[in-house]
């Protein structure tokens, strides 16, 4: 069982900054995503990376705006979010796939989750 454990979420005005971050048990092997979820609103795929394989995905949105990066010997993902935008407020999630898994972005493809960390974007 993969554990995935979120921080770094809180407040910010527009414009600003914060970086998420991942704590996972294991992460060799897996694709991991960062997901968030509105009020309202479907779970969307935010950043997505291969672990070991250097491919990534940003959903349109936050392209040149958030970055998505592995700390692999201490099984970390991260995200760093700049220009934040009030759009950008959501429940953010960790997940990660299971073991040799083919890419993808869907949130039902990837089957372990964190509890979430909360992100609020105020103008």
């Amino acid at each position: 069982q993969v554990q995935l454990v979120e921080s770094g979420g809180g407040s910010v005005q527009a414009g600003g900054s914060l970086r998420l971050s991942c704590a996972a048990s294991v992460m060799a092997g897996r694709i991991m995503g960062w997901f968030r979820q509105a009020p309202g609103k479907q779970r969307e795929g935010v950043a997505i990376i291969a672990t070991g394989r250097g491919r990534t995905y940003y959903t349109d949105s936050v392209k040149g705006r958030f970055t998505i990066s592995q700390d692999n010997a201490k099984n970390t993902l991260y995200l760093q979010m700049d220009s934040l935008k009030p759009e950008d407020t959501a429940m953010y999630y960790c997940a990660a796939t299971t073991f040799g898994a083919l890419w993808s972005t869907a949130p039902e493809k990837f089957s372990h989750w964190g509890q979430g960390t909360q992100v609020t974007v105020s103008t």
